[in-house]
């Protein structure tokens, strides 16, 4: 067995060998080349939020590893001094053992006091292994909203309820704000915790507690208390063990060829779980999860993590300008995203649903690489310089809505519901006329008319006999439903509140994504419910007639591309759909 503690950086020699040599390479100790992580960032980072990046300025000639990738459960802001900052991306995690090879030559860096440095040359295959991995210890607090930091009112009400209802709450701020190129980029919200930190089972115990109490889904904030701990093993192609390291591993090719990274996991939870080989540009961090096994690093530059992303959110067969709209409207949604995700992991983002949907070099497609290198440095600014917070759905339906309707807190001017007619015409009816506006066959929307359109998705019908609606709501406690209404519907037509009336007596569930997720994720609450009866006038079913697909804030996807192919350019989509709100660089 292996000494718990390992000295960060111990090469083992193969026998007979003074050092290691691979290729020509040796092992031998390397300077810092660069500041400790974490100083010399531009930007303050806001009360107890968590920022990223990659450490201190690129200088010419500077290899990401001599910059200073960042380590593991540390506090990081996004550098852009250097032009774009570098994301930590989890490729997978919960991995015993992990093969890849470097297509440049290599160096993989084991830490430690000396900061020992092994060269390898390129399409060399090396396995990194877990031994005596130990579990990070955490706590949580059950955190019970989130709210836009302008949203203080919000913030105040929910603080007085839960107090009212005898329970300590704790306001947390998380996020961080930067002034970059005259404009701001400010992803700070506000946590509503509870004050108590608990264990996972005291936690999840106290979730199910509210939940039954007052039928409220409230989410975890996790803090490492421990972190988790584990040996590393290096091996070579034979399987020796030509060198161990602490907790972390540094990978990194100085030409920027990359690594090729085997039996890639994806799709953790879905039905479409797999495992596949996958080519990433940019460096590696080999490091300990939360669980004490091996997660997969991918420090990547933004504009690399969108080549990769960007296929995955939009057909990569559209329209130019379209794909040019989606390439602006992601990189904003990470800029958005980093620092208030996954802060007990060793990393910031992850490649799946959750995050960002991403397959590294291998996802990339031409045309839309060509989008995002078209639209470098790229993202949408409202009147006042702020970071636009630029997030988009599938189908509209023919017309947007408002963010406060779908999310709740205060309006946003760049999220304003609109029409998304190609044409418009007063003989067309609107939202405010439901039944018509869902029955309309001949409306000019963009997303009706793009060549990408699905009808199926522009209308829909989704039908529940009515013991499957009894199932789906039996934890309301209404018994046998008789009635349903939706209604506090927004300019698109979508519903916040839905009213059940049962044999037990009646409740409402409010919230967009509540009401879809009640009757296992519905296509939209742009819709209608109709009660199917029986002679006796007893619900046998319930039908709901709607349209668009998602939440319908935002770019209309679909919509992008047919406006694209109606002659707009990226710009002018990006203005419709977020209010005027402007394309502008940032580095």
């Amino acid at each position: 067995m292996y000494k718990r503690q390992v000295q960060r950086g111990a090469v083992l020699p193969p026998p007979g060998q003074a050092g290691p040599s691979l290729d020509g390479g040796v092992a031998a100790p390397q300077g810092d080349g660069g500041s400790p992580p974490g100083t010399g960032a531009s930007g303050a980072l806001a009360d107890g939020g968590m920022a990223a990046g990659a450490g201190t300025e690129a200088g010419p000639g500077d290899a990401p590893l001599d910059q200073g990738l960042p380590g593991p459960g540390d506090l990081k802001r996004l550098d852009f001094r250097g032009g774009e900052p570098r994301i930590p991306i989890r490729l997978m995690e919960g991995r015993r053992e992990v093969t890849f090879s470097p297509r440049g030559r290599m160096r993989l860096r084991f830490g430690g006091s000396d900061d020992r440095v092994l060269d390898a040359a390129a399409g060399t295959r090396w396995t990194v292994r877990v031994t005596q991995g130990e579990r990070a210890v955490l706590s949580a607090r059950v955190q019970l909203g989130e709210f836009r930091i302008a949203d203080r009112e919000g913030l105040s009400a929910a603080q007085e309820e839960w107090r009212a209802r005898g329970l300590a709450v704790r306001a947390h701020v998380l996020g961080a704000v930067y002034g970059i190129a005259g404009k701001v980029i400010d992803n700070r919200r506000s946590l509503l915790l509870v004050d108590e930190a608990l264990d996972a089972e005291a936690a999840a115990r106290m979730q199910a507690d509210l939940l039954r109490q007052y039928g409220v889904r409230t989410t975890l904030f996790e803090e490492v208390r421990t972190p988790a701990s584990a040996i590393l093993e290096v091996r070579d192609e034979s399987g020796g063990i030509v060198g161990l390291a602490q907790d972390r591993l540094d990978a990194e090719t100085p030409d920027g060829a990359g690594f090729d990274v085997r039996q890639v996991e994806y799709g953790v939870g879905y039905d479409f779980h797999g495992f596949e080989d996958r080519t990433f540009r940019g460096a590696l961090q080999l490091v300990v999860d939360r669980a004490g096994l091996l997660a997969v690093v991918n420090i990547v530059p933004l504009e690399d993590l969108l080549k990769g992303l960007v296929p995955s959110e939009i057909y990569a067969r559209a329209h130019a300008e379209a794909l040019k709209a989606q390439a602006v409207t992601a990189r904003g949604e990470v800029l958005a995203k980093v620092g208030i995700k996954h802060l007990a992991d060793p990393y910031l983002l992850c490649s799946e649903q959750h995050c960002a949907v991403y397959r590294g070099r291998t996802g990339e497609v031409a045309s839309t690489t060509a989008a995002v290198e078209a639209t470098r440095g790229q993202a949408l600014f409202s009147g006042e310089g702020r970071l636009v917070d630029s997030v988009y759905s599938a189908v509209c339906g023919g017309h947007t809505e408002d963010n406060d309707i779908v999310w709740g807190g205060p309006p946003d001017p760049s999220l304003r519901g609109r029409p998304d007619v190609l044409t418009p015409s007063h003989r067309h009816p609107l939202p405010a006329h439901l039944e018509d506006w869902l029955a309309a066959t001949d409306l000019p929307a963009a997303c009706r008319v793009s060549s990408f359109a699905q009808a199926g998705k522009f209308r829909w019908e989704k039908r529940f006999t009515a013991a499957q609606v009894d199932a789906l709501t039996k934890h309301l406690g209404v018994g046998r439903v008789l009635a349903m209404a939706l209604s506090e519907r927004g300019v698109s037509g979508r519903a916040r509140v839905l009213t059940l009336s049962g044999e037990r007596g009646a409740t409402q569930v409010r919230g967009e994504l509540n009401i879809r997720r009640l009757f296992g994720m519905l296509n939209s609450s742009m819709a209608v419910v109709e009660a199917e009866q029986n002679a006796e006038g007893q619900p046998t079913g319930w039908l709901f007639r709607g349209g668009g697909w998602g939440h319908g804030v935002g770019m209309c996807q679909t919509g992008a591309i047919g406006r694209a192919e109606a002659g707009q350019r990226y710009q002018d989509i990006l203005r419709h759909y977020f209010n005027g709100a402007e394309v502008a660089p940032i580095y």
